[in-house]
């Protein structure tokens, strides 16, 4: 019997399976580096084990710390979640070794998928990708397999997931740099840089099975999920069913995933990848030996409880004996932390308001003033919508987006929404290659809500009379008021006018209006435009920066009275900045040499991925301030270039 759980992850993954474990009447232990020390999951677990310094070798991928936490605190039993060492073969038999269940599959099944390369070598009768597999990881043996197999192809990190060490490569000339890149990425996460080469499906389509087995040999299949919308070869959005499949083919694919984990002799939870052409043929990709990140959306379609299934099953308890018959639409996004329409870089610092839509599924791990690091995955929370038909599960999830308010960092939540109301999302008409096919979808609309940039004027006015002790929207008896504000790059002006009691007359984009403030209370701001009763969330951040929510989406608004400083705008005029905090990985120039626009200078490590900095004109490095392997702060100048 398990009576005691310890948890060897962080996050929402962390949160979901303590809320499994609550209801099941077992005990958890959260482990936490220095970054996660005040983290949500840690508050909500039983009990919590320090393990070290934030970055993950330090803490989260130290086996001998995990087995020791286990130990101290009397666990019986190890839950990985995903990610990390979730699908480290090495890591779940220290678990059994140290006399502890591993909740999760075999260590010899995970070995045995943990390699794509390995994978393919060893199923039999499952229709594969062509390409390259072989044991030759030189850059000749690679690049003859790439003419050989044809161009584009795709690199992948044999050990990989969630995108990093891939790369689609269009052209012979380019697949070095694509090689030398792959493997670095593979190397630091996944600490194995063997590479695999796959031919490019044309038009494809993500579709992936999730299968489930006991210790007794009974093996099902719950149905398929459609991940096809990606960035960077990541998921974003994933729904079930999937509309690309035929019952018959769905039938196939379905026996296909059992097929493969039988022949593992595999239990608990495992998710079959499977790439899907125009023509409806379906290829095996990988096997997932872990719960998913999209595994809610299972659950809202069948209504089981597939943490509390890995229990059982770890337990040594059979599945349960029933048919599965999914029912009606769900579908997932997630989101992060991150700039769509600056290449998604993440985003990192605190998050001034984070408050959940009430009617919709939440799989959060965060909370307002938390900290979002750059040592972890940017991925902050899921949202998962549920309809009787794909219709109305997308028209509650866009409905749920509308009402999450995420304040104090650049995210992809309005990302989101134009991707599941496009109108080819709408009718199932997409590929892996959407997001690409539609750069539309990543720049902001542009519109400005006037709503949410008068509370933003309003609340700045507040500020600036704070010393008179009372709310400046109740006594604001005072003279006229100009504010000025920058948004995305344009500058917006203010001008109001207090009439007393809350109201004001506002000029504002060359429009007279009569604003009316109601109430403003803990950031939450009702007001009335010309009549028009709307709620605004307003909250202040740094830097003079005032992050609002409105009915319109969500809009920071920088403070650009008194006017900014000249003289530093001139000083960074010419400097290359660093983008976020991240370790130098290589120094492409030296000091006097000349480049051209678009040249790469300097490649940055942060968050598990390579950031290249480009020469924005064509110019003379003037200095280069890091060598490789230094350490960079945010906005730190990274190179000097002087325009040619």
């Amino acid at each position: 019997m398990i009576r005691k759980i310890l948890i060897a992850n962080r996050g929402e993954v962390a949160c979901r399976i303590i809320r499994t474990c609550r209801e099941m009447g077992i005990a958890t232990v959260a482990v936490y580096s220095d970054a996660d020390a005040r983290a949500l999951y840690v508050e909500r677990a039983d009990e919590a084990v320090h393990l070290g310094a934030a970055p993950a070798a330090e803490s989260y991928l130290n086996i001998p710390k995990l087995i020791a936490a286990a130990q101290r605190t009397g666990a019986d039993a190890v839950h990985p979640g995903y990610g990390f060492l979730a699908e480290n073969a090495g890591f779940a038999q220290a678990c059994i070794d140290a006399g502890l269940i591993f909740i999760g599959p075999p260590p010899a099944a995970i070995e045995a998928m943990g390699s794509k390369r390995g994978a393919k070598l060893l199923l039999k009768d499952i229709p594969l990708v062509p390409g390259y597999s072989g044991n030759d990881q030189s850059d000749a043996a690679l690049l003859a397999a790439a003419g050989d197999i044809g161009f584009p192809i795709m690199v992948k990190a044999s050990a990989g997931g969630g995108g990093k060490g891939m790369r689609q490569v269009d052209r012979m000339d380019d697949l070095p740099e694509a090689l030398a890149t792959a493997r670095r990425e593979a190397l630091q996460a996944f600490g194995d840089d063997t590479l695999i080469l796959e031919q490019v499906v044309r038009n494809p389509r993500h579709v992936e099975v999730q299968i489930f087995g006991d210790q007794m040999g009974n093996m099902i299949a719950l149905g398929e999920r459609e991940c096809t919308i990606q960035r960077r070869h990541q998921k974003i959005i994933e729904e079930t069913p999937s509309t690309a499949l035929t019952p018959a083919l769905r039938t196939e694919m379905l026996e296909a995933a059992v097929n493969i984990g039988t022949q593992l002799g595999y239990y608990s939870a495992g998710t079959v990848e499977f790439l899907v052409d125009d023509q409806k043929r379906f290829y095996f990709m990988e096997m997932n030996t872990r719960l998913q990140v999209e595994h809610p959306i299972t659950e809202e379609t069948t209504g089981f409880d597939l943490v509390r299934w890995q229990i059982m099953v770890a337990e040594g308890f059979p599945l349960p004996d029933m048919d599965v018959y999914p029912a009606g639409h769900a579908i997932e996004v997630r989101i992060y932390a991150e700039d769509p329409a600056n290449d998604f870089l993440p985003a990192i610092g605190k998050i001034l308001r984070w408050r959940a839509p009430a009617d919709v599924r939440v799989e959060a791990g965060v909370r307002s003033g938390d900290e979002v690091s750059m040592y972890y995955d940017p991925m902050v929370a899921k949202i998962i919508a549920y309809g009787e038909h794909r219709e109305g599960a997308i028209r509650r999830l866009d409905h749920a987006l509308a009402q999450l308010q995420f304040l104090g960092l650049r995210n992809n939540i309005a990302f989101l929404r134009r991707v599941l109301m496009h109108p080819d999302h709408l009718a199932g008409n997409f590929t892996t290659a959407f997001i690409t096919e539609h750069p539309d979808l990543l720049a902001d609309a542009g519109g400005v809500s006037s709503a949410a940039l008068v509370a933003a004027a309003i609340a700045q006015a507040g500020t600036e009379q704070a010393g008179k002790g009372v709310p400046h929207w109740r006594n604001n008896a005072f003279r006229p008021i100009r504010q000025r504000f920058d948004c995305a790059g344009k500058t917006l002006e203010v001008l109001l006018q207090p009439q007393g009691a809350g109201r004001y007359d506002v000029q504002v984009d060359g429009q007279r209006v009569a604003v009316q403030v109601w109430s403003f209370e803990d950031g939450d701001m009702a007001l009335g435009l010309d009549g028009h009763r709307q709620r605004v969330t307003v909250i202040e951040g740094a830097d003079g920066a005032w992050w609002t929510h409105s009915a319109d989406g969500a809009a920071a608004f920088k403070w650009l009275s008194p006017l900014p400083d000249g003289r530093r705008i001139a000083a960074a005029a010419g400097s290359l900045h660093a983008p976020m905090p991240g370790q130098v990985r290589a120094v492409a120039v030296s000091a006097g040499q000349a480049v051209s626009a678009g040249d790469v200078l300097l490649v940055l490590e942060a968050m598990k991925m390579e950031h290249r900095i480009r020469a924005p004109y064509a110019g003379v490095v003037k200095a280069v301030h890091y060598a490789v392997g230094q350490q960079v702060p945010a906005d730190a100048v990274l190179l000097e270039l002087t325009e040619a």
